[in-house]
């Protein structure tokens, strides 16, 4: 199936904005935020999401600038998601919607080697997401070839049974 159409703009405020623009902001209506692992729907810190009024906007993939990688150490386990530009590749993300009230202590609760930085997705339009620093993935595991984090998730049970 077609990754769904990316974020559309909420109230003129840049949601979704093209390349060469700013990424979406905080308005009345929220952040739009692309998760890329733990976060997505039915894994671990997907709860946490909706516990701060979190709405599902869309299911779409990266422009093919990115590789993913299984970081080692982290608890619940994440990917980290670097744009690399040439030799990328479309991966998968959720799009949600976060209230602007939310923000803050969502942030607070992101720990280092990821952060928040502008997502380019397939559409060219650009907004908020998880991106990781690249010294964490030195040594991690490329897991681009399974096109995001879930596939990812089901080859390594398949492989594991």
């Amino acid at each position: 199936a077609a990754p769904a159409a990316p974020v559309p703009p909420a109230s003129g405020s840049g949601v979704g904005a093209r390349a060469g623009t700013a990424a979406g902001a905080t308005d009345a209506a929220g952040l739009p935020i692309a998760v890329v692992g733990a976060h997505l729907e039915g894994m671990p810190l997907h709860p946490r999401l909706l516990e701060l009024g979190a709405t599902f906007v869309s299911r779409t993939t990266t422009a093919p600038e990115y590789r993913l990688y299984a970081l080692s150490g982290t608890v619940p386990p994440k990917p980290g998601l670097v744009r690399v530009g040439e030799g990328g590749a479309a991966l998968e993300v959720e799009v949600y919607r976060l209230p602007g009230e939310s923000v803050a202590a969502f942030l607070a609760e992101i720990g280092a080697p990821l952060g928040i930085g502008t997502v380019r997705l397939v559409d060219g339009s650009e907004l908020h997401g998880f991106v990781c620093e690249a010294i964490a993935v030195a040594d991690a595991e490329d897991i681009t070839r399974f096109g995001g984090w879930r596939g990812y998730l089901a080859a390594a049970t398949a492989a594991a049974n």
